[in-house]
């Protein structure tokens, strides 16, 4: 562990206050001057200050998995360009996964080099869900594709500002290649001024404090998550713990989880190929699952930076589903990393059921429907996850109607935006009913809701946990299922799980149903 540098304490914690109130405006920058209701309203974000090396130091509100990508796409950045050849004025943009995109062409990051008296001294880096960046299918979705190529746009990690000025033909490309140009370069303008945002306040504390001890109170963060990691570490069971769980596909995957007083190790080699199909995650991605619930174990609260993952150790196999190569799709990446993510947390909830909740719905539930407003004309794309019942626990019923674990700290879209900048009708949006009368502790409720688009449209969405039920714990019982319907103007009913390039007409509903959460304990 590294030794923390002796530094006035007051300033030190003066100048960390100052990192994360950086993050954190470049967050209300983007909720307040964006385009698209998925980033001011669900607020489907991320956004972090990392060092000159792209360690991730602070971070704002919005989506975990979405923090955990900042640190990783600066990286390749740096790896790309070297950072001698990084230039005060320069930003960069990237949503590819080869080139430190991570997820799906959807989340496009924006990072930009802090210079500070000719040195790069911080990163300041965001991402956010676009609407629209081509491909097969509107919302760029499509569930019908074998090739990254087919999902849209692909950005690798190119320059966007040169000594401070917009490279137009970058803007042009990415302009031209979407159904929603308008949407897509607010989005961008947004995020490009959330990383001006951050660049102001962390040149004031250097101009404040110095670049001496501006550097010592980062590294003094990194130490302190360290610190607490480690502790978190030593809490925790001692052991190797195995895990197999068949999926909704009959796919059977496995994990490897070693515990040691100073290494925390998930093995992820062994499982299925990747697939022609987009439900693969690059290795980054992976990782990523591993950071939030190492994190989550070992110390769950507000405060995470690079010197929090010390501990942990990621093992993956090339060619996987979990560590992707070539040019195989990634357009549903986020159910492939939350069944990952809850088949772990199942597993770690065995030797220690008091202290884990009992299986969440566990899935985005991601929904799409793009069409013409009926009353404008305007081109628009809905873009919405779902909420669902999380798990009870040791102590308490589960959580009614809440954003999956990977998907943080989100909302819904309320349904005057829906119906007004959309044209759908909202039929109604309700809780389920409760049916668990054994459990100790019942899990919390799932929603049911109805949407009909008053104009033609087209359905994408991807909704796992369709078939194995959400389990409980501790002997209590399970949780049931996410799915989406789509029932016809002549009556005649579609259920699905992963769909896209569904035609919805006037007169047709779609149902929503996502799952309750598991029991926790029995009833004596």
């Amino acid at each position: 562990m590294t030794n923390t540098p002796a530094v006035d304490p007051i300033t030190t914690s003066v100048i960390q206050s100052g990192l994360v109130a950086a993050a954190d405006e470049m967050f209300a920058v983007l909720k307040k001057t964006a385009m698209s209701p998925i980033i001011y309203e669900v607020l489907d974000v991320g956004t972090g200050v990392m060092d000159r090396h792209g360690h991730l130091v602070s971070s704002g509100a919005g989506i975990p998995s979405f923090i955990g990508m900042l640190d990783k796409a600066v990286y390749r950045i740096i790896e790309m360009y070297g950072l001698d050849n990084i230039r005060d004025g320069d930003c960069y943009i990237t949503n590819d996964p080869a080139y430190g995109g991570v997820t799906h062409l959807n989340d496009v990051i924006v990072a930009q080099p802090v210079f500070a008296d000719g040195t790069c001294v911080a990163w300041a880096a965001s991402v956010g869900h676009w609407n629209d960046v081509g491909g097969k299918t509107p919302g760029s979705m499509a569930v019908d594709v074998t090739e990254v190529f087919q999902e849209g746009l692909r950005l690798p990690a190119v320059k966007l500002f040169e000594n401070g000025q917009p490279i137009r033909s970058v803007f042009d490309i990415i302009m031209v290649n979407s159904r929603l140009p308008e949407f897509v370069e607010g989005d961008l303008w947004s995020q490009v001024a959330a990383g001006r945002k951050a660049e102001q306040r962390i040149k004031q504390l250097i101009e404040t404090y110095g670049a001496d001890a501006y550097h010592r109170a980062i590294e003094a963060l990194f130490v302190e998550g360290e610190r607490r990691a480690r502790a978190g570490l030593k809490a925790l069971p001692k052991g190797t713990f195995t895990v197999e769980e068949e999926q909704d596909d009959g796919a059977v995957w496995h994990a490897t989880v070693m515990i040691t007083d100073e290494t925390f190790t998930v093995d992820l080699r062994g499982n299925p190929a990747q697939r022609a199909a987009p439900y693969n995650t690059a290795r980054d991605g992976a990782v990523i699952v591993c950071q939030t619930l190492f994190k989550g174990l070992t110390d769950p609260t507000l405060f995470a930076n690079s010197g929090s993952f010390r501990p942990l150790e990621v093992i993956t196999e090339p060619g996987t589903i979990f560590d992707v190569r070539g040019t195989a799709p990634h357009g549903y990446y986020f159910e492939t990393r939350m069944r990952l993510y809850d088949m772990l947390c199942r597993r770690m909830a065995e030797p220690q059921p008091d202290k884990l909740p009992a299986g969440h719905f566990a899935s985005i539930c991601g929904t799409v429907l793009a069409g013409l407003h009926p009353d404008t004309g305007r081109r628009y794309t809905m873009v919405e996850p779902q909420m669902g019942g999380w798990g009870a626990t040791a102590t308490r019923d589960g959580l009614d109607a809440m954003y999956s674990t990977g998907h943080g700290d989100t909302f819904n879209c309320p349904v005057e935006i829906c119906e007004a900048r959309y044209g759908i009708d909202v039929g109604y949006r309700r809780l389920n009913e409760i049916t668990d009368e054994t459990s100790l502790h019942k899990g919390g409720r799932g929603l049911s809701a109805s949407l009909q688009p008053r104009a033609p449209a087209v359905l994408s969405a991807g909704y796992s946990r369709n078939r194995i039920p959400v389990w409980g714990s501790a002997g209590g019982a399970n949780g049931d299922t996410n799915g989406i319907s789509v029932v016809r103007k002549d009556g005649g009913r579609e259920d699905y799980s992963f769909v896209s390039g569904c035609v919805i007409m006037p007169g047709d509903e779609i149902l929503i149903h996502t799952a309750n959460g598991g029991g926790w304990g029995k009833r004596t």
